[in-house]
């Protein structure tokens, strides 16, 4: 645990206690802090109270007392309405943060020299994957990597911080629109397509939300852009005209003259004064398509931004095991590969896996984004047909009925996945996939799309052992009548 010193003697409310609150209250705690910690609901108020959390009512308190609020990147503050504690920290001009900030404010404490290293990452899709890979790479070379944030572990439950230690932090929107004090050793921005707009209001906000990642930054820091969509081309352009800092651009479409790039499987280093491979992203064992050489390159850019030799990090690159729910293959029998890309909760991440594939016997539904799935409809010759779940089944249903797109109403995740691998050995295609990529949030059905993925890796080896107990029983019965005919 990171001890939040800074915030020694202070008064700070803390709502929402789920992973980052708890530890966030914790943290405040062992650094000295009062804290009054709440939640809406019975249950995570008495688990947080279990692990020592101090719980106060907060709907009783006097608000001009509290220094600060610290709120659940997940509850509102503003849009679509803001929560009640934000309401009222608001009007008694009590800041509201989250968990990110008391990190920042943390190392920025320490003297220069002993502060850890800083690698974030940002966009709408790729961050989980980027991050895990760049901490996978930091491990692999023999570097203290602690990863955490918006992936895994709460920013400050990680292990105490020194010199050595490198904190990879993936982050989103939610959490970088209540960071003010971070500051990146280098800042990746991977990409951004519409997203949580309920909650930023426009396009235009959600971006300047991102772009806080690269507040605070100075000419020492390193500044890595994807520059496959048209957000990035234009936001590269703008930082560069804005100041002198190090610009990296990375790129899975085409050859840049200045930065890091892959088309079609060397990663090739451009950012010194000739170009050089580093790798050959063909022979790496969990990142197909092209959004992934996207993802290597920005990976591959921050790791050597802090020094680091080309050679080791291609090398780790290869090894890396990939990323549960993130276009995981979970089985194979016969034929037919599974994959289990639960976490591709919109149509722009659900269309990296589907471009990745052809043959795809396609899962999709749930609660749906805004703009469903038309957007996917150009990479339709890549789907043999589609099984719809959750709320969005009858909307989808449409959609692709009026593009032609063979599918069937499944309702259930268990009966998509068994109605897809019945069609896919029935099809006769050669290297049938079947594919769960949702295109759309788990809330109708699941707690999370990681519980989403559990169950579809759960219904993939039940058949699995299905497939398995036929084979065996088939080869012992081709064996009982062999031994018949001896006789």
């Amino acid at each position: 645990m990171i001890k939040a010193t800074t915030f020694k003697g202070r008064r700070v409310a803390v709502f929402g206690l789920g992973r980052t609150g708890v530890s966030a209250a914790l943290s405040l705690q062992a650094g000295g802090a009062e804290v009054w910690a709440w939640d809406d609901r019975d249950a995570a108020r008495d688990a947080a109270q279990s692990e020592g959390v101090d719980i106060q009512d907060l709907s009783a308190a006097d608000w001009s007392g509290f220094d600060e609020l610290v709120l659940s990147p997940g509850v509102p503050h503003d849009l679509p309405a803001p929560h009640w504690t934000a309401v009222a920290a608001t009007a008694a001009d009590v800041p509201i943060i989250c968990d990110i900030e008391i990190l920042a404010r943390e190392i920025n404490a320490r003297p220069a020299g002993d502060r850890p290293k800083v690698i974030a990452i940002t966009g709408t899709n790729g961050k989980s994957t980027t991050t895990a890979l760049i901490g996978h790479i930091l491990k692999t070379i023999g570097r203290d990597a602690q990863i955490g944030g918006n992936i895994g572990r709460g920013v400050l439950d990680l292990d105490r911080m020194h010199a050595g230690t490198h904190y990879v932090i993936e982050l989103s929107s939610y959490q970088l629109e209540r960071t003010i004090s971070l500051r990146a050793d280098a800042a990746i921005f991977l990409n951004l397509s519409p997203d949580h707009l309920d909650r930023h209001g426009s396009m235009e906000a959600y971006g300047v939300a991102k772009e806080r990642i690269f507040a605070n930054q100075t000419k020492d820091d390193a500044i890595i852009v994807g520059v496959d969509d048209d957000y990035g081309r234009a936001l590269t352009t703008r930082l560069k005209a804005a100041n002198n800092r190090r610009i990296i651009p990375v790129s899975s479409r085409r050859a840049l003259g200045h930065g890091v790039c892959s088309l079609g499987g060397p990663l090739m280093d451009r950012t010194g004064r000739s170009g050089r491979v580093v790798c050959d992203l063909t022979d790496a064992k969990a990142l197909d398509g092209i959004h992934n050489a996207q993802n290597a390159a920005a990976a591959y850019a921050a790791v050597a931004s802090l020094g680091v030799e080309p050679r080791p990090i291609g090398q780790a690159i290869l090894s890396f095991p990939g990323l549960a729910h993130r276009m995981e293959r979970v089985g194979q029998d016969g034929r037919i590969r599974y994959v289990n890309d639960s976490k591709a909760t919109n149509a722009e991440a659900a269309r990296q896996a589907i471009a990745s594939y052809q043959d795809i016997f396609w899962i999709a539904g749930g609660v749906p984004k805004e703009g469903g799935i038309t957007s996917l409809l150009d990479l339709k010759d890549h789907i043999r047909k589609a099984y719809l779940i959750g709320d969005a089944a009858a909307d989808f249903a449409t959609t692709l009925k009026d593009a032609g797109v063979d599918h069937k109403v499944s309702g259930t995740l268990k009966m998509a996945v068994l109605c897809a691998t019945h069609d896919a050995l029935e099809s006769g295609v050669e290297h049938p996939v079947v594919m769960l990529s949702p295109a759309c949030a788990s809330f109708d059905q699941y707690a999370n799309f990681e519980v989403r993925g559990d169950a579809f890796r759960r219904e993939v080896q039940s058949l699995m052992e299905l497939f398995a107990n036929h084979r065996a029983a088939k080869e012992q019965a081709q064996a009982n009548k062999a031994k018949g005919s001896a006789a």
